[in-house]
């Protein structure tokens, strides 16, 4: 077996530093302080690198901005509390809806807020909104939003209730505009999910208002297929007025009749004043009978009623019922549907205000002067690293060469990197 005594490893050392590294005692900070002048070069030359290293590091890494936001979640109790509830429920795991029903009682929702930011909806649209994977070079989202958390701080002042958000980003202006997607999502989170007594007061009118001006639209095309086929526009009007133009109609035939009577006394039947008269009054007593539901024909044996404007006065009645009713129907739908529509607006008042909203305090910035990466800071605790790195390697080697080379620890370590020399060489790579 291969080992290295003591007197093979000393030669390079001056007489001093054997003399210290030989002692058998335990040494004192005395004869420590002097073993590491005496190693004065290995520090410096240690250190050197360290700091031309850190230096290089430090300037490598990229620049951070934070920005952020405060908060003041609304007070809130009984509904909207049961609502962010559900919320809860819905967007994350069972730990955030304990939480939330730790909180049913109270008013403040200043932790049911901070765990809504904490929750994977939010991370997942912030992600989406601002193609956080290619950002941040992550292949998988659930990496992407530990990132994201990493990069987050939310925390609730226990006194004021106030929420601060906080996001880093090697970009100002994407670190404020992450600030500000917090609070856009969670606006739009707590909105869509509201379940409050309004929210469901003004899906339930509404669906019900679809449904009435469906039935609306209906009655007024039953209602205008009726009169379109039967020329009903008001049938009380045209009533009256069929009335009144029978009557007027019976006058004027009554009057013809007596004038043709006496032109056929003065002019006989053949003469052209008279024949006129009795075409006259052959078109007043067929508009007449017509009038009174009669079915009179022209002399062409067509139907006068295909080209007269209203219907017969002996149809009106059963029109009359069918077009009341179907009017009524329509006027039904109309109040129904008018009603309606001023429920529904206010019920969308109502939701509107029972949606709990944040108040910002303080708008997320954009950050002038960075927030990292601290390069002094990194330098000096490098090098102070460096030097204790030093330091105790100094002491641990000295440690290993007090050790006797028969020691059976020593004897240990020669055989396992005998063995690891030995494989390296019948495997090379």
């Amino acid at each position: 077996m291969r080992t290295e005594s003591r007197e093979q490893i000393l030669p390079s050392l001056n007489q001093t530093t054997k003399d210290l590294l030989q002692r058998p005692a335990k040494a004192t900070w005395v004869e420590n302080a002097f073993l590491f002048w005496e190693c004065r070069r290995t520090f410096a030359r240690v250190t050197g690198i360290v700091f031309v290293l850190s230096i290089m590091l430090a300037l490598s890494l990229p620049k951070e901005y934070v920005s952020g936001a405060r908060i003041m979640p609304p007070e809130q109790g009984g509904n909207s509390a049961a609502m962010l509830a559900t919320l809860l429920g819905k967007s994350s795991a069972g730990g955030l809806a304990g939480l939330a029903g730790s909180l049913l009682g109270g008013k403040n929702t200043g932790a049911l807020f901070v765990a809504l930011l904490h929750s994977g909806t939010v991370s997942g649209h912030l992600i989406d909104r601002f193609d956080l994977q290619r950002v941040y070079h992550k292949r998988y989202r659930e990496d992407t939003a530990k990132r994201l958390g990493h990069l987050t701080k939310i925390t609730e002042d226990p006194k004021s209730g106030v929420i601060a958000i906080a996001v880093t980003d090697e970009k100002r202006e994407r670190a404020r505009d992450l600030a500000q997607g917090y609070l856009d999502e969670l606006n739009n989170l707590v909105a869509k999910v509201n379940t409050s007594s309004a929210h469901r007061e003004r899906e339930f009118i509404e669906q019900r208002l679809n449904t009435v001006q469906t039935e609306l639209q209906r009655a007024q095309l039953e209602l205008s297929a009726f009169s379109s086929k039967n020329t009903t526009i008001d049938i009380k009007e045209q009533t009256r007025a069929t009335v009144e133009a029978g009557a007027k109609l019976e006058g004027q035939l009554i009057a013809g009749e007596s004038e043709l009577d006496s032109l056929r006394q003065i002019y006989g039947n053949q003469n052209v004043r008279v024949r006129a008269a009795e075409a006259r009054n052959a078109t007043f007593q067929r508009e007449l009978q017509r009038a009174s539901g009669q079915d009179p024909t022209d002399p062409d044996r067509k139907n006068i009623d295909a080209s007269h404007p209203y219907p017969a006065l002996r149809r009106l009645p059963q029109l009359g019922v069918q077009w009341a009713n179907l009017y009524r129907n329509v006027r039904i739908h109309e109040t129904v549907f008018d009603l309606l529509s001023q429920e529904y607006e206010t019920a969308r008042i109502e939701e509107v205000k029972s949606i709990p909203t944040v108040s910002v305090i303080d708008v997320p910035w954009l950050p002038e002067r960075k927030s990292g990466p601290h390069r002094t800071l990194i330098v000096l605790i490098s090098l102070l690293l460096s030097v204790t790195g030093t330091a105790a390697f100094l002491l641990v080697r000295r440690s290993w060469l007090e050790i006797d080379h028969e020691d059976m620890r020593r004897v240990l370590v020669a055989h396992i990197g005998t063995t690891i020399r030995g494989r390296r060489r019948s495997n090379p790579v």
